[in-house]
C-alpha cells in the first residue's frame, strides 16, 4: 500500500496520483507537484490515502510543496498571458493559411513551454508556424491536435437535456459509448437524438448502462414462449425499466405481464 493524494490541473480533468510525502495535506488545497511535462500547479480533489500498489503506476511522482498566494498569483498571470498568446496564434494561423482551429491555450506553471490546442479534418503541417511563435514567444511550443468531444470539454457548453455537460462539469475521462448503448434502452437511433453538441454519442448513454443489462438479464428473450394464466403466448415486447413483458397469446391478444405472472418454457 502506498500513501496518495489525487491531483486535478484542470476543472473535470483527469486525476494524478502524487506521492504527498510528509506534508499535512487536505482535500481542497492547491500545491506543486512535479510532472512529466515539468513543475505544475493543481488543486487536490482526493485527500491523503493509501492505494494498493495494482492501482499505482509506479515510481509516483512527489508533492514539491504546498501552493503560496504566489503561486496563485502566477497562475491568473499565466491565464492572461495565454489569452494573449491565442490572439497572436490565431493570427498567425490566418498568415499561414491553416486549416486549423484553435480551442485553446495553456501556458506550463514555470512558462518554460506554451500548449496550443487545435482540432482539424485532418494532418496539419504546422511547422513553419512553430517557428513563428517561438520567435515571438521565445519559449518551447507545442502544438497538440485533439479531437471533437476533448473540443467539447474544453469550452463547456449546455446539453440536449439542458444541463451544462458533463464532460467540462465532473467527468474525468471519456468512457466508450456504443449505439447498441442506445438500443438496449430502446431509444430513437436518430442520430440529431443520441448525440451531443460535440457530434458523437452522448456520454449520459453510459450511465443506465449497466442497470438496463441487469434488468435485461431477467427478462425473457423477444421471440420466446412463457406460460401465463391466459394460456402459452410469445414475447413480442419488453418494457425493461418496469420489468413488464408484452405477451402475444394463440388468440392474438396481447397481454402485458410482470415476471410473478409468467414462466419461460421450450417450445419444440
Amino acid at each position: 500500500m502506498h500513501w496518495v493524494v489525487g491531483v486535478r490541473f484542470k476543472k473535470a480533468g483527469k486525476i494524478y496520483y502524487f506521492d504527498p510525502l510528509d506534508f499535512a495535506i487536505d482535500k481542497g488545497q492547491h500545491v506543486i507537484v512535479e510532472t512529466a511535462r515539468g513543475v505544475e500547479f493543481g488543486e487536490v480533489v482526493v485527500g491523503k490515502k493509501q492505494v494498493s500498489e495494482e492501482d499505482l503506476v509506479l515510481p509516483l511522482k512527489t508533492v514539491l510543496r504546498l501552493a503560496t498566494d504566489e503561486d496563485k498569483k502566477n497562475v491568473e498571470e499565466n491565464n492572461k498571458k495565454a489569452e494573449e498568446a491565442l490572439a497572436v496564434c490565431q493570427e498567425q494561423v490566418i498568415n499561414h493559411k491553416l486549416e486549423m482551429k484553435l480551442v485553446d491555450v495553456e501556458y506550463t506553471f514555470d512558462r518554460n513551454k506554451i500548449i496550443f490546442y487545435f482540432t482539424a479534418d485532418g494532418r496539419v503541417d504546422f511547422r513553419e508556424l512553430v517557428k513563428d511563435l517561438a520567435a515571438v514567444f521565445r519559449t518551447r511550443i507545442e502544438l497538440r491536435q485533439i479531437g471533437v468531444r476533448d473540443e467539447a470539454k474544453m469550452l463547456g457548453g449546455i446539453g440536449p437535456c439542458g444541463r451544462p455537460l458533463c464532460c467540462a462539469s465532473f467527468l474525468g475521462e471519456f468512457d466508450p459509448v456504443s449505439i447498441r448503448m442506445a438500443k438496449d434502452q430502446n431509444l430513437s437511433l436518430n442520430p440529431a437524438k443520441i448525440s451531443g453538441i460535440c457530434g458523437r454519442l452522448m456520454c449520459c448513454l453510459k450511465y443506465e448502462t449497466d442497470s438496463y443489462e441487469e434488468a435485461r438479464d431477467s427478462l425473457p428473450d423477444i421471440g420466446g414462449y412463457v406460460e401465463t394464466e391466459f394460456g402459452v403466448g410469445k414475447v413480442i415486447g419488453l418494457n425493461i425499466l418496469e420489468k413488464i413483458v408484452q405477451v402475444e397469446l394463440e388468440d392474438l391478444q396481447v397481454k402485458e405481464l410482470s415476471l410473478s405472472e409468467i414462466k419461460e418454457i421450450e417450445i419444440r
